[in-house]
């Protein structure tokens, strides 16, 4: 099973290759601030000149293999004015975008916000469980589907493209991770086939058994909620929950199923596997198949992230220690994390550490 964020990324990847001049124009601008020191001392000459802007943020430049390119406009966005008046001041500077481009710009970080909030959560170290794989492949399929109408061709040709590259990987769900999907006890079995039936509405009618969650679901008002992104589908699937949250669902497994769904409202942060620990006493055989399924890693990235030394290596450019001194001081850091105990104070272990690199 392929890592989901590295997929993620590939999607979106696969998106941003026609995004056209506004992206390079933001990327490229952001890219000539950070360039020198002079340039940004004028860059902030210029926020002085126009005020009120707010400097929180700062500029972010994205990188290509990471696609952290939601941030890079949503920080650029910020500083369309001090960007103009950047242009009249350096002449230098030809990347400014136009007004046109700058909306262009807006609309693609309305775009890929939710991408970007997705890739956040199953990336995540603490509570990436496979339970939340089908629900946020679905949400992305969903999102590509509804775009695929969109008044602005860029978009519309995007979100095509991502579509393609997403039914290479994700054609099929991973039904051992649909299983997943249904041991959430907020979820079940009338949420994952509501999600299906909203995959094929448009080949194939809702099966009979669906017709009560569909009568729900047209009811629901179709404005977007206060995320900006959310599209109807997505308060439809809320409303069900609620519902199954006060009625209790058909039986297809004995006791579990039979229960009324949590509701999300009240436990939109529900520790699944603790959940279960906590019932495995009332399902003690379905609590072991549940610690199988979830325990099913759906991203490499925590793995990775916890192999990598990128953050504690220190060059020449960087420190003006000598190897050796830099050898001393990562090797005896290392030992004192292994083989002190945890009763040491960090006092003690600066001291060590200066010590040791002195000797």
């Amino acid at each position: 099973m392929r890592c989901s964020a590295h997929i993620l990324n590939l999607i979106v990847q696969e998106g941003l290759k026609v995004c056209g001049d506004a992206l390079m124009k933001i990327r490229e601008s952001v890219k000539y601030v950070r360039g020198s020191e002079s340039r940004e001392l004028k860059f902030k000459e210029c926020i002085d000149q126009i005020g009120d802007v707010d400097t929180l943020i700062g500029l972010c430049l994205d990188v290509p293999t990471r696609w952290n390119s939601y941030l890079m406009l949503q920080s650029a966005l910020g500083y369309q004015q001090v960007f103009a008046s950047l242009q009249l001041n350096d002449k230098n500077y030809k990347y400014c975008p136009s007004a046109e481009e700058w909306k262009r710009g807006e609309k693609f970080c309305i775009f890929l916000k939710p991408f970007y909030d997705i890739t956040n959560l199953i990336s995540g170290t603490s509570y990436p469980t496979s339970n939340l794989y089908f629900e946020q492949v679905w949400k992305i399929q969903c999102i590509l589907i509804h775009h695929l109408n969109d008044d602005d061709d860029v978009l519309r040709t995007m979100a095509k493209n991502m579509l393609l590259k997403f039914d290479k990987y994700w054609d099929e769900y991973s039904m051992q991770l649909a299983f997943g999907f249904i041991l959430d006890p907020r979820v079940k079995l009338e949420s994952l086939r509501y999600c299906s039936s909203t995959i094929e509405a448009s080949t194939a009618d809702q099966k009979n058994d669906q017709s009560d969650i569909t009568s729900q679901s047209s009811s629901v008002s179709k404005s977007r909620d206060n995320k900006g992104w959310e599209l109807p589908m997505f308060n439809n699937l809320k409303l069900i929950n609620h519902h199954l949250a006060n009625k209790a669902g058909r039986s297809h497994l004995d006791i579990y199923l039979k229960e009324p769904a949590l509701c999300f409202e009240y436990h939109e942060n529900l520790d699944v596997l603790q959940w279960w620990k906590e019932n495995c006493k009332r399902f003690p055989d379905l609590s072991l198949m549940a610690r199988d399924l979830l325990s099913i890693p759906i991203t490499t990235v925590a793995y990775e992230s916890a192999f990598s030394i990128g953050a504690r290596v220190l060059n020449k450019y960087r420190s003006s220690l000598l190897p050796k001194c830099v050898e001393a001081l990562i090797c005896t850091r290392n030992w004192l994390n292994d083989f002190v105990p945890n009763d040491v104070d960090d006092e003690d272990d600066n001291a060590s550490v200066a010590s040791n690199a002195d000797d």
